[in-house]
């Protein structure tokens, strides 16, 4: 593996920049190699300023030779020539070349020490106020503090794009308060971890023992676990444990810190009868979404008064449809109506779909305004069509603002601009995590009606809680658990094995012309690998006339091992979109994108802006976990993916890390989406992770056709396994509890 190599110079020229994120592409005017075509993450670069940049030599197919840089460090320029290019590029707010030249001409290669230290003297020059003197002061005083951070973090590998965000996030003192507190870097910036805020400590000489350091330890922990394991809270003695291990401290010294959080208001504390028995201790912000969805499910719960005659609307209505509903299809249609808050639960081809249908004729027909939402675009889209009316993702319908955290986002709608509805129906409800939920609650009008449409029996939401079970779990609002299957849903195989899966029993296989099969495949998951490539490419196409990308998704229980997403997305990528002359592609991040790439974004990004595909007009900003598309076209700098047929989105390079291919994806990035045929392969792991509810939630992607590749032995442990990771989630305690 070739070394790193450091190569200085003056900045000729900037041919691209994004001021958001700092990516760039400049030439390098370099006295041993000449002029150098550099790319990296350069924020604040000016035409004129001189560097040295490490890193090493590519060679782009289409641009030909490029140095990509790993760090940049600027100089500061000597000699009159240099400080006048310098000052002339703007690098100073207010300074531009007329105003350089009377400042270098006055003061000379001394310019630069003047207005940092005697700034007031500009005025010396005739054009040049007082008030204009100080403004180039405290301006140069900006650049110098902006240089510093972004110096002083790529010394601990902090890249210059995420001193970026720290600057943007502390401002001018981010340097002072790092050095006092490294640790307010994980706190503050997502993204930072734990061990990098260590490093900086360790190299300014702050103690394991600082209280910094293990309060930070603490909170970090516990956004970890909420993270990883979708837990709201942990029980003190476990948070104890696992802080002091992860910080190699006396559990003492980690009990201490709790006391000194809690008592600091930076960590809440609650006693009940949880999994433990023990005392809960949360992060503030899922302290307060547990209770704040309690709290206002409680209040919409309470005050409905049915006055019109709903069986007369509903046998309207079934006229209208042509559709007879069966008894608890009925029962859940007249409950929406009388009220505040319903939960339908089911699993697939139960109804539930005929039921948002009919609920919101119903609330129309009453005159009440509904708004259909869903957790991700795809299931959005997908209730759009089924429903034929327009739904929104929840980020949407709360009107989700710019800037901040991925995960504490901001949204307009609020408790001081609520929703403009009377009801909202929220399908794919077990998706939602508590802090989305939690939002949406504090949105909803003091009148509004909320009917919660899920499947509890798939796998719990990504992030922190496990809201739809809790609510069901505290009997607090009426549930109507659907379990009937309507004759032509029961025809499919893969509705009769997934509601036989849910049952402990095991899927019924390969019956001719119908849509559930299995493939026998030994050798371990290499082999199993092969063969799911053998399947997507060439047999289903083939038997189906199934097109490979569009209509067919691989989902695979884990991330790792031959058959997992990471090792099964580069075999895929080689059979369905192999390289070719007429496609571009580009190695990034050790990854290939490629022109006619299945990718999907893996985190929301609010402000990732789409236009539409068909007119390039703006239509919008945000794409979001699990939403996937195509690759439409691979540039120097950026790549263009097309989401869903309609959305246009142009990824700059240093955003591509939020990309991932989609050949294949795990169990839990599918939640939400429908598939027209679904391949899984099949194999041991984890018994943890391989469990009943995770198959069972694989094969309710599928519309058409489901195929099991691997070993039947394997598909048999997950149906035997009704172990589901525990999650410490209090939202049923608070709905019990909350006055």
């Amino acid at each position: 593996m070739a070394e790193a190599e450091i190569i200085s110079g003056e900045v000729y020229e900037i041919i691209f920049a994004n001021e958001e994120n700092g990516y760039t592409v400049l030439a390098l005017d370099s006295e041993e190699e000449g002029l150098v075509t550099c790319v990296g993450i350069f924020p604040y670069l000016k035409e004129g300023e001189l560097i040295s940049v490490t890193g090493k030599w590519t060679n782009h197919p289409s641009y030909g030779e490029q140095f990509k840089a790993e760090t940049f460090k600027k100089h500061a320029p000597s000699g009159k020539r240099a400080v006048l290019n310098y000052l002339s590029a703007g690098v100073v707010k207010g300074v531009r070349s007329s105003t350089a030249k009377k400042i270098v001409d006055y003061f000379g290669e001394d310019a630069l020490i003047i207005i940092k230290n005697q700034p007031e003297r500009l005025a010396e020059i005739k054009g040049i106020s007082h008030k204009k003197a100080i403004e180039i002061g405290e301006s140069y005083a900006l650049v110098e503090d902006r240089e510093q951070l972004i110096m002083f973090l790529q010394g601990f590998g902090i890249s210059p794009s995420f001193a970026m965000r720290i600057y943007d996030t502390l401002g001018v003192s981010a340097l002072t308060q790092i050095r006092e507190n490294p640790y307010v870097l994980c706190e503050q910036i997502r993204g930072i971890t734990f061990k990098s805020c260590d490093l900086v400590a360790e190299n300014l000489g702050i103690s394991p023992n600082n209280i910094n350091r293990i309060k930070s330890g603490i909170k970090y922990t516990l956004l970890n676990y909420a993270i990883s394991g979708g837990h709201t809270y942990l029980p003190r003695e476990v948070l104890v444990d696992v802080a002091s291990k992860a910080l190699s401290l006396d559990k003492l010294e980690v009990e201490n810190a709790i006391v000194t959080l809690l008592m600091e208001q930076g960590l809440k504390n609650c006693h009940f009868d949880g999994f433990e028995g023990t005392e809960a201790i949360y992060l503030l912000v899922f302290y307060e979404s547990e209770k704040k969805i309690a709290y206002k499910i409680k209040r919409l719960s309470e005050e409905k008064i049915l006055k019109e005659d709903v069986d007369a609307y509903i046998s309207e209505l079934e006229a209208e449809l042509g559709i007879e509903l069966e008894e608890k299809q009925r029962l859940a249609v007249k409950t929406a109506a009388s009220s505040g808050v319903l939960v339908i639960t089911g699993g697939p081809g139960t109804g539930k779909t005929t039921i948002i249908k009919f609920i919101i004729r119903l609330f129309e027909k009453m005159g009440l305004s509904v708004a259909l939402s869903a957790p991700t675009g795809r299931a959005a889209k997908r209730m759009t069509s089924l429903s034929g009316r327009e739904a929104k993702t929840v980020h949407r319908l709360l009107e989700v603002g710019f800037g901040g955290d991925d995960i504490l986002r901001e949204f307009t709608r609020n408790e001081d601009l609520p929703l403009d509805y009377d009801a909202v129906i929220l399908d794919e409800a077990s998706m939602m995590d508590v802090l989305l939920t939690g939002s949406l609650c504090a949105a909803l009008n003091k009148n509004a009606r909320l009917i919660l449409v899920g499947d509890v029996d798939q796998l719990p939401p990504v992030g922190a809680g496990n809201v739809l079970k809790d609510i069901i779990s505290a009997e607090l609002v009426p549930v109507v658990r659907l379990s009937s299957v309507f004759r032509q849903a029961a025809e499919s195989m893969i509705v009769v094995n997934a509601h036989k899966i849910n049952k402990g029993e095991y899927p019924i296989y390969n019956e001719k012309d119908k849509d559930f099969y299995f493939v026998s495949a030994s050798g371990g998951t290499e082999k199993i690998a092969d063969m799911v490539a053998d399947v997507v490419k060439n047999r289903l196409p083939k038997a189906y006339g199934f097109d490979a990308k569009a209509d067919i998704q691989v989902i695979t229980p884990m991330k790792k091992t031959a058959s997992g997403v990471f090792d099964l997305n580069v075999k895929l990528q080689k059979a369905l979109n192999p390289p070719s002359e007429s496609k571009k592609e580009k190695n990034y991040l050790n990854r290939i994108y490629r022109e006619g790439d299945k990718v999907m974004q893996i985190r929301n990004n609010y402000d990732l802006v789409w236009t539409k595909a068909d007119d390039k007009k703006t239509e919008g900003t945000g794409i979001f976990n699990g939403d996937m598309g195509v690759i439409e076209k691979v540039e120097k700098s950026s790549v263009t993916v097309i989401f869903d047929d309609e959305k246009r989105v142009v990824y700059e390079n240093s955003a591509l890390e939020d990309l991932d291919h989609a050949y294949a994806v795990t169990v839990h990035k599918s939640q939400g989406s429908e598939f027209r045929a679904v391949v899984m392969p099949a194999f041991f792991g984890a018994p943890r992770l391989m469990n009943r509810n995770l198959i069972y939630t694989a094969v309710t992607r599928a519309k058409e056709l489901v195929v099991i590749v691997g070993q039947k032995n394997a598909v048999e442990a997950m149906v035997d396994n009704n172990h589901e990771l525990k999650r410490y989630s209090s939202l049923d305690f608070w709905l019990k509890s909350i006055d």
